[in-house]
């Protein structure tokens, strides 16, 4: 937990750092956007900024221990396997939310070849760069590091709950009529725990918890995160193009499987990424053979400093 909590006032400082600067930023002009989205900007700009030096400051600057412990070809292959791979799990997520009548499809009646095209490339870039950036830090910084420490079930349970948590701590839009000043910063500041503690948000917060744990599961068997990152890629991927190209029904009657945070993920995603952390866990496990030794323990004992 002391890991973790470290990683949490490192996202944490990020955050206030942008609180701090998006006034001044946003009061010269030079930008025509939403408070909340510049914030949000500066925040993530923050966190990258410093995540090398924060990754030294905690001996975690190879590329074994951040999950890149593999040939440069060997990355990339795993990496485009998972993709596929991911986008066939969320594909038939999808399709089922299809049959449900839970999302509708919602296309344009002329220039669908282009319109489609435009935003299944979009989707795709903002998937690959989502996938890396989510999983460099989660499951090969944060896990790596309470691995190196913790035994397989504190690595896989802290890594996914600050994996959740994070989707909903996020700056949210000021009350109408309230002014984006050195108060309404704070209070934007103070507001980005809301969402957390929506208790309307907890399937989905449950769903991206299961997903953080699958994740977490790979990233152990594999020794390496190409898997992960080719995964959560595809399944990024096919979320934004399924919001892009369908439309929810709040009205159906299973609109309850999906939650309010992206209208596709929720308790039907939770209990299919269920199911398969279960069953990738299970058969994992019996390819290697009863008996075998955690090879985890000592990948990660063998990184310590």
């Amino acid at each position: 937990m002391r890991v973790t909590a470290v990683f949490f006032l490192y996202l944490l400082c990020c955050l206030a750092l942008a609180a701090l600067t998006a006034v001044p930023l946003l009061e010269t002009g030079l930008l025509d956007e939403p408070p909340r989205r510049v914030m949000g900007r500066l925040a993530q700009l923050y966190i990258l900024l410093g995540l090398w030096p924060f990754l030294r400051l905690l001996r975690l600057d190879n590329r074994a221990a951040l999950g890149f412990g593999i040939s440069r070809r060997r990355f990339l292959l795993e990496v485009a396997v998972g993709w596929v791979l991911g986008v066939a799990i969320l594909s038939a997520l999808v399709w089922a939310l299809l049959a449900l009548g839970v999302r509708l499809p919602d296309l344009p009646a002329a220039g669908l070849t282009w319109f489609v095209l435009e935003k299944a490339i979009a989707a795709l870039i903002g998937g690959l760069l989502i996938g890396l950036l989510e999983e460099l830090f989660f499951r090969g910084a944060l896990y790596g590091a309470i691995r190196r420490h913790g035994s397989l079930r504190v690595a896989v349970v802290w890594s996914a709950a600050l994996y959740a948590l994070l989707h909903f701590l996020k700056p949210h839009d000021l009350p109408p009529g309230v002014p984006f000043d050195w108060a309404g910063s704070r209070a934007m500041f103070a507001g980005v725990f809301t969402g957390a503690l929506d208790l309307a948000h907890l399937d989905s917060l449950l769903a991206l918890f299961l997903v953080g744990v699958f994740l977490a599961l790979v990233r152990e068997r594999a020794g390496h995160i190409a898997w992960g990152v080719g995964l959560h890629a595809g399944w990024v991927f096919v979320i934004q193009l399924t919001r892009r190209l369908t439309d929810a029904d709040d009205g159906a009657t299973f609109a309850f499987l999906t939650g309010g945070y992206d209208g596709v993920i929720g308790l039907l995603a939770a209990a299919w990424i269920g199911v398969l952390a279960w069953g990738f866990w299970g058969l994992s496990g019996w390819r290697r053979g009863a008996g075998t030794a955690d090879p985890g323990e000592h990948r990660y004992s063998a990184s310590k400093p």
